[in-house]
């Protein structure tokens, strides 16, 4: 398996008038406290699959489940953001499409040591971790076992890269939005919504138009 980039990054993706909430609260959060808080904003995610998450071990950290960690891709142009785009599948109920979604990019090795440091819990998958069989890390020094060929493959249509492009990475709770680097978005609309949206921010990521992170 090839070694991972010498920077990798991750990347959550979010409808954009969830911002002002993670702003306000300066995270984003799991599923598990979101469904306890019942944060503003639009849910992009499918119930059935956030649901099964709630129970699904993350068996590196017995007795944690993968709905309490707030979730990465180790790429934008995910899989998950085709389905968005597609708007025809049977559990997705948001069919607003791709264009009011955005990208929210942060280093890998820094989410790391900021972990590490605070006494943070995380984790990556080798796939989905949404699936009952997929496998856990908690070492970076096992990140190549990541498939990254196929996490940066633009084409998902063999069986094996859909598996490996869906390998995420995992923060327990919070994810602090301070580590939120950059903000990709597709169109003009939508980094004018994200800019104002952030103004009197403390932290306000970079905000780009990145039409090659989108179908």
């Amino acid at each position: 398996m090839p070694p991972p980039p010498a920077q990798p990054k991750i990347f959550h993706i979010v409808h954009a008038d969830r911002l002002a909430s993670i702003i306000a609260d300066t995270c984003l959060w799991s599923d598990a406290v979101v469904i306890g808080r019942g944060n503003p904003g639009t849910t992009i995610g499918m119930g059935g699959i956030k649901a099964r998450r709630l129970s699904l071990p993350v068996d590196c950290h017995p007795g944690d489940h993968v709905g309490e960690y707030v979730p990465f891709y180790f790429c934008p142009r995910s899989i998950m953001l085709y389905v968005i785009h597609c708007a025809n599948h049977p559990e997705l109920a948001y069919r607003g499409g791709q264009g009011p979604i955005v990208h929210l990019e942060s280093d890998l090795h820094r989410a790391i040591v900021w972990a590490n440091a605070g006494g943070r819990k995380w984790a990556f998958s080798l796939s989905n971790a949404g699936a009952a069989y997929t496998q856990f890390r908690a070492q970076a020094e096992q990140l190549g076992e990541v498939d990254w060929p196929a996490v940066e493959s633009p084409d998902f249509r063999s069986a094996n890269v859909k598996e490996g492009k869906q390998a995420e990475f995992l923060m327990h709770q919070s994810f602090p939005w301070q580590l939120i680097e950059r903000i990709g978005v597709l169109s003009r609309e939508v980094a004018q919504q994200v800019a104002n949206t952030m103004d009197g921010a403390g932290h306000r990521p970079v905000v780009e138009i990145r039409r090659d992170w989108y179908y």
